[in-house]
């Protein structure tokens, strides 16, 4: 008899300001892996999911949350102190990718070029005074200059600062969505977003996804609302352009120690350097997200691909970090 296909829990939904869009990306990889064989449960983060887990309703949980519940780590910590099999990268990985500013310093020390940035928390911007500490970030990193949330994800709380009268008006944006803010200098240039998958014989590099939203700022509203915004993919990018950014995006998933899919967003400056800006370990998998068009680029069906990245992840039963 033919083994039994694979009892996968899809795990979607939680509290935090991305809920909505992981919804999607929960309902829209159950119908892949339903259409690729799968036995398939979506479930949300309740009282009751330990339980269904410890009855071992699921031979792996696919993580699709997205924000800090789904992305810090924490939920793969309870998943491997329960020895369930999980999609995706280690407890270790996520912390250091969630945190842009560890992030930008995990890049570095592989030699990846990222923009210039400050980290700020809130009760530092608070008591230190406001004014001077502005003041001190334009001189010091100059304008434009890019504020976000230094844990957060789907550009919440994310502004494009081109003069020093609109940066406190960001920094308060920026605060209403996490404690610290990313203050980081603005590279001009092509933004791309470049996905990583490894089925369990090596990482391998998507095509590139070039990214013109309108009014040129790559927010919220872009992401997620069709229409929005003008995706080419294979992105219009030189040869050798093309080549450096899948380098960085393989080098950025080697170095950040992650497993099974990834997404790196870059912009490639005017003279063709590819500019680190994060790594994400649970990519959006909506109709309108990054990696499932770099999927269709590479002329794949998402459905067996994601039952591949399902079975890896049964077979590897994670060892814990």
């Amino acid at each position: 008899m033919p083994p039994a296909p694979p009892r996968v829990l899809v795990l979607a939904g939680g509290l935090s300001h991305e809920r909505d869009v992981s919804l999607r990306s929960g309902r829209r990889v159950a119908e892949f892996l339903r259409d690729a064989g799968c036995q398939v449960i979506e479930r949300d983060v309740d009282a009751l999911l330990l339980l269904s887990l410890r009855e071992r309703i699921a031979d792996v949980v696919w993580p699709l949350l997205h924000g800090a519940t789904g992305e810090d780590g924490a939920i793969r910590d309870v998943l491997e102190l329960m020895d369930v099999p999980y999609v995706g990268s280690s407890p270790v990985a996520c912390r250091q990718s969630w945190d842009k500013s560890v992030a930008k310093s995990v890049a570095r020390a592989a030699g990846l070029a990222t923009p210039d940035a400050v980290a700020l928390p809130h009760g530092t911007f608070r008591e230190l005074g406001a004014q001077e500490v502005l003041a001190s970030i334009v001189q010091h990193l100059g304008l434009p200059l890019v504020v976000k949330p230094a844990r957060g994800g789907s550009a919440l709380g994310v502004s494009v600062v081109r003069t020093a009268e609109d940066l406190p008006r960001a920094m308060v944006g920026c605060f209403a969505y996490g404690d610290v803010a990313l203050v980081e200098r603005m590279v001009e240039g092509v933004e791309v977003a470049v996905s990583v998958v490894d089925t369990g014989s090596g990482p391998r590099v998507l095509p590139a996804v070039e990214i013109v939203a309108d009014g040129g700022v790559y927010g919220y509203d872009a992401r997620y609302v069709a229409g929005a915004t003008e995706f080419f993919c294979p992105a219009r990018l030189t040869p050798d352009a093309a080549a450096a950014v899948a380098d960085v995006a393989l080098r950025a998933h080697r170095a950040f120690g992650l497993r099974h899919l990834s997404r790196t967003d870059l912009i490639v400056g005017k003279d063709g350097t590819p500019w680190f800006l994060e790594v994400n370990v649970a990519p959006g998998m909506t109709e309108t997200s990054l990696l499932p068009q770099s999927v269709a680029a590479a002329g794949e069906d998402p459905g067996p691909l994601y039952r591949e990245l399902v079975e890896a992840a049964i077979s590897e039963r994670r060892i814990p970090a």
